[in-house]
C-alpha cells in the first residue's frame, strides 16, 4: 500500500534560565511569515543532512547566539492544525543555562530575543504556550529523581540559592530544614571554605557541586521526596 505524506519535521527549544529568584524562558520575536512580530520558541525546520539535535543546536545558535551545555529531548508535538502553513511535526528539546554566562543575539528569523519569566509569558505563536507548560511540568517532575542546578547556578553559591532554585521551579514553599538535610545526604555538594559577605546577617558558606557525584546521580537517579510548608 502506497502512503502519501507531506509532513515537515521541525525542532523547538525550550531554554530555561534561572536568575534573581526567577525561572525564565528564552523567546524570539519572529521576523517573517504568519507569526511575524509574535513571540515564539527558538526553532525551525530540520535540514535533510542533519539529525535532530544538530538542527536544534543550529537554530539556537542562529536565532539566539547561544549553545547550551545541557540539552535533552522533551516530547513530539504533532496536532494536525498546529501550524497553518503546513503539516508540521515538532520535536521539542529542553535546555538549561545560566543567563549570566551567555550573550543573547537575535539573527536570521529573529527580530528580537529576550528572557521572559514563566509566570508572565505573552501569548505565543503556534502551540508554544502548550509546549512551555509541558516543559515546566517535566522540569518539576525531573527534580524529584535527578540532580539539577549545575547548569543554572553560579559555580560557587550559598545553600540558600539552591533552596530558592527548587522553590522557584516547584512554585511552592518547601520545608527548608527538611530540604537541607535530605540534599546534603546525597553528597552532591562540596564546602568551599569560602564565604559570601552580605549587608545583613552572618556570612554565608559557599558550596559547589561535586561533578563526579552529580554525573553519577544524573545517570543512576535518586528519589527526592519534598516536604512543603
Amino acid at each position: 500500500m502506497n502512503t502519501k505524506q507531506e509532513i515537515k519535521i521541525a525542532v523547538d527549544a525550550i531554554v530555561f534560565g534561572y536568575n534573581d529568584k526567577s525561572l525564565n524562558v528564552l523567546l524570539i520575536k519572529q521576523k517573517f511569515g504568519l507569526e511575524k512580530n509574535n513571540w515564539v520558541l527558538p526553532g525551525g525546520f530540520v535540514h535533510n543532512n542533519e539529525n535532530l539535535e544538530q538542527a536544534v543546536l543550529r537554530e539556537l545558535k542562529e536565532e539566539t547566539g547561544i549553545l547550551p551545555n545541557y540539552i535533552e529531548q522533551l516530547y513530539t508535538f504533532g496536532n494536525v492544525e498546529r501550524d497553518k502553513r503546513y503539516r508540521v511535526v515538532s520535536v521539542s528539546y529542553m535546555c538549561l543555562i545560566n543567563p549570566k554566562k551567555f550573550d543573547i543575539i537575535p539573527d536570521t528569523d529573529a527580530l528580537e530575543v529576550s528572557w521572559f519569566d514563566i509566570q508572565n509569558l505573552p501569548k505565543l505563536g503556534y502551540d508554544h504556550n502548550q509546549i512551555i507548560d509541558f516543559a515546566i511540568e517535566r522540569l518539576r517532575s525531573k527534580i524529584k529523581y535527578m540532580p539539577i542546578g549545575l547548569e543554572l547556578l553560579e559555580k560557587k553559591f550559598p545553600f540558600s540559592d539552591l533552596e530558592n532554585l527548587y522553590t522557584t521551579i516547584l512554585d511552592k514553599n518547601i520545608d527548608r530544614r527538611n530540604f537541607r538535610k535530605k540534599f546534603l545526604n546525597f553528597n552532591l555538594l562540596i564546602e568551599t571554605k569560602e564565604y559570601l559577605f552580605q549587608n545583613v546577617g552572618r556570612p554565608a558558606l559557599l558550596y559547589k557541586f561535586d561533578t563526579k557525584v552529580y554525573k553519577q546521580l544524573l545517570n543512576e537517579g535518586f528519589y527526592f521526596d519534598f516536604k512543603f510548608t
